[in-house]
């Protein structure tokens, strides 16, 4: 007999090639999840949002056709907003002013914002929920706020209250020029969700 024995192989672990990852939880600020707004002729809008219209610059060099289309969104001068429906005629006058004016669908928050502390009534009065109470179904200036965002009831419909805000300039100035459009660096035209950021420089 042999006297040689076989000794047993040492099993040797494994290493896990598998890499830790670490999960990064992402931080989601909620009101800039907003919808789109697109002016493309053929391109149809799936449901209407409200949008917050701003006028960016002045009438100098200002056609007459697009003084008028301001005008009939209560735009009559620099720094004042309002709130519209994106309905087609309400697209087809953001087109024809686009070089004059910055828009984009409005957060909940921020039109509760604008409502409470830039809304004036007639006699330079400010809105207040007495008024809310007094003059539609709703109970509170943030109840009408809720009901302007989901196109229940528009700002020319509340008894006496002015369908346009009067804004402060921005506090550090527009984030690009007035004069070209968001696609170039500017502040011009659809902003998308960035309307919020100015309004909060501006309220």
């Amino acid at each position: 007999m042999s006297s040689s024995t076989k000794t047993p192989a040492k099993r040797t672990r494994k290493k896990s090639s598998k890499k830790t990852v670490k999960k990064t939880k992402k931080v989601v600020n909620k009101s800039l999840e907003l919808p789109t707004i697109s002016l493309r002729k053929n391109q149809k809008q799936e449901q209407e949002i409200t949008l917050c219209v701003l006028r960016v610059r002045g009438a100098h060099g200002m056609k007459r056709t697009i003084q008028r289309t301001l005008h009939l969104m209560n735009l009559y001068s620099v720094n004042s907003a309002t709130i519209l429906r994106s309905t087609p005629s309400v697209r087809g006058m953001l087109q024809k002013a686009k070089d004059y004016i910055s828009f984009g669908p409005i957060s909940e928050e921020y039109l509760k914002k604008m409502l409470k502390k830039r809304a004036k009534l007639t006699g330079n009065k400010m809105l207040t929920d007495a008024h809310v109470r007094r003059t539609t179904v709703y109970k509170s200036v943030d109840g009408l706020a809720k009901a302007i965002y989901q196109g229940k009831i528009q700002l020319k419909e509340v008894k006496d209250l002015k369908p346009v805000f009067r804004l402060h300039p921005p506090i550090g100035g527009y984030p690009g020029s007035i004069k070209k459009p968001v696609g170039a660096g500017g502040t011009l035209g659809n902003v998308g969700a960035k309307i919020n950021l100015y309004l909060k420089k501006m309220i």
